[in-house]
């Protein structure tokens, strides 16, 4: 599986691998047997990613696991704080010493039919008419980026996740929020572009 990109910095590892089919991925030696009743269903290329994962974790932590809780992945032992990310053909980790987001997404112009279950209109007044599926893809990727670091079931990334005004110019510094009735915490997201794919960061 060959290393595609490395935007790990001094608190985490964060790796980006591209599928190759020539790769073994066997999954009776990657998949932990916690997880096997979680996956009988999957399709094959969803299946593949999950391996991908298993096989990037595999050459970082080689007796680690990934289990879940309540849909959120963490490592067992938990000895660090992960995040995964997959969209075929591509599949991400994070490792880190503190609370970590990352989302891969693939730019397609389909998203501008959903942005109001996202987004609210005072967040979309800086958004270029002629690029608004850049934006629109950046925004959900910062936001579920957001939600892997601070989620509750009872949270919508539209109410409770805010993307601040930002240019393509000032990928690395985008400021973002998570917040209710009772607290608001700052964030800074780091936007990364490769193969018409959104990558994006945000670390605590």
């Amino acid at each position: 599986m060959p290393l595609y990109r490395d935007f790990s910095d001094d608190n985490a590892t964060i790796l980006v691998w591209k599928y190759d089919e020539t790769e073994d991925l066997d999954v009776h030696k990657l998949l932990e047997p916690e997880n096997a009743e979680k996956v009988k269903d999957y399709h094959p290329k969803k299946l593949l990613e999950v391996l991908m994962v298993r096989k990037l974790l595999k050459g970082l932590k080689p007796h680690s696991k990934i289990l879940y809780k309540e849909r959120e992945p963490f490592l067992s032992p938990k000895d660090a704080e992960i995040s995964i990310t997959h969209s075929f053909p591509f599949a991400a980790i994070a490792i880190s010493k503190n609370k970590i987001g990352i989302d891969i997404e693939k730019f397609n112009p389909k998203i501008l039919r959903v942005i109001d279950k996202f987004t609210y209109e005072n967040e979309r007044g800086f958004i270029p008419f002629d690029n608004e599926v850049t934006f629109y893809t950046i925004i959900w990727s910062v936001k579920e980026s957001m939600y892997k670091i601070h989620h509750s079931k009872h949270w919508s990334l539209k109410k409770h996740y805010e993307v601040r005004p930002f240019e393509l110019k000032h990928l690395h510094n985008i400021k973002c929020r998570v917040h209710d009735d009772t607290m608001s915490d700052e964030f800074k997201a780091r936007v990364e572009f490769f193969d018409d794919y959104c990558f994006t960061i945000v670390e605590e």
